[in-house]
């Protein structure tokens, strides 16, 4: 009898068995041949899963939070105008981090949650503005919220702010082509779709924030963060030179390396596609069992997870019945509305078996919480949906 349950929560994720080998292998030093091999390799591969080949990897033992600390750290000076263009609780966090660094914050909110702000809007706040950078959260955890990337990024560079994309639940799930959209600098987290256990913070700079990085008139207020400790490590691995500022994560990079390489063996588009129809699946369930979701309309709802508010009469109680169906979901997150949906997480290598796993383990636990549908009928919209 199989003891484990199925993980399709937003992150952490189920990794591949060959992530999981690598995390389980002995551990090599950090300046061993083979791993300076891995680790150089893993930073080239960086650069084409998030499609900027005249960028600056950086990988960084750290969280999430910490890729966004790090990018605020090395582009905001005291005094600089930030927008954040806000669309859950994940933009709060980035307006409160540029603060941290002296950053006067502007953002631009979502109407509602589950909304994004209209294009308009913030194309009217750049014009009213001085500013030196814009953030914009590709995919809010906390909403299933997707934000317009290409068109928020175009309207950057047409007002010549720096772009910086939150795509901590977006790189290599949600299609971004950095330096062609014209993204100054992406960042996401290891254990969302890039697909390795958590303790990774990943960022790629292009030229345009590399640039700014070196003309600040003022030292980095963080010491970690600080690309002037780090961009000699990742050039060093790059040409395949052992260096040391701080101990890397030995393993999370050997696994690092191995997800990327499976990322791109899969292909980018297909990667994409993958994700949008086992997105629409999920979706289509939700929908056939009655759940209304958070995001208010389909083009605004994220490829890499589903917010489906409890159906009335149903309480967060249905995530442990779900749970014990052999399904993890997640509860929700955003203050506003947490106690009235939950999350579904697929991401990664989720395939069409887990999602119809995911949808069966629903259907037991609605049944459970006295729920009343029609039996299989979530199965039968998403089996329909996987076949088109």
């Amino acid at each position: 009898m199989k003891g484990r349950k199925l993980l399709m929560i937003p992150g952490p994720i189920e990794f591949t068995p060959e992530v999981l080998r690598a995390m389980g292998m002995a551990t090599t030093s950090h300046v061993a041949p083979d791993f300076v091999e891995s680790f150089g390799q893993a930073l080239e591969r960086l650069r084409e899963v998030f499609f900027c080949p005249h960028g600056q990897p950086f990988v960084i033992a750290g969280s999430g939070t910490l890729a966004m600390d790090v990018a605020a750290a090395n582009l905001v000076e005291p005094g600089d105008k930030a927008l954040v263009v806000n669309t859950g609780l994940f933009g709060d966090r980035f307006a409160a981090i540029l603060e941290r660094y002296g950053a006067e914050v502007t953002q631009v909110r979502a109407p509602a949650i589950g909304d994004a702000p209209e294009l308009e809007a913030v194309a009217a706040a750049l014009g009213r503005g001085d500013f030196k950078l814009m953030t914009v959260t590709h995919v809010d955890t906390s909403t299933a919220v997707a934000a317009d990337v290409r068109s928020l990024a175009a309207l950057g560079r047409e007002t010549g702010v720096l772009v910086v994309v939150d795509g901590v639940c977006a790189v290599a799930g949600a299609e971004m082509r950095q330096e062609e959209w014209g993204i100054d600098l992406a960042l996401t987290a290891s254990q969302k779709a890039i697909g390795v256990p958590p303790g990774l913070a990943l960022l790629v700079a292009g030229p345009r924030a590399m640039e700014a990085f070196r003309q600040r008139q003022t030292p980095v207020g963080n010491y970690y963060a600080d690309w002037t400790n780090w961009l000699p490590i990742m050039e060093a691995y790059e040409a395949r030179r052992p260096s040391y500022f701080g101990t890397p994560p030995v393993n999370l990079i050997w696994a690092l390396n191995v997800s990327l390489g499976q990322i791109l063996a899969e292909g980018m588009m297909a990667r994409f596609a993958r994700h949008r129809r086992v997105s629409r699946a999920v979706k289509a369930a939700v929908t056939a069992l009655g759940m209304e979701q958070v995001p208010l309309s389909a083009e605004r709802t994220a490829v890499t997870l589903t917010a489906p508010y409890y159906p009335a009469g149903v309480e967060r109680t249905v995530l442990g019945a779900i749970k014990d169906a052999g399904v993890v979901l997640a509860g929700g997150l955003h203050p506003a509305i947490r106690e009235r949906y939950f999350r579904i997480g697929h991401m990664g290598a989720v395939s069409a078996s887990d999602v119809l796993a995911t949808v069966g383990a629903i259907e037991r636990g609605l049944a459970w919480a006295g729920y009343s549908f029609e039996p299989g009928v979530g199965l039968a919209a998403a089996q329909k949906a996987l076949g088109e």
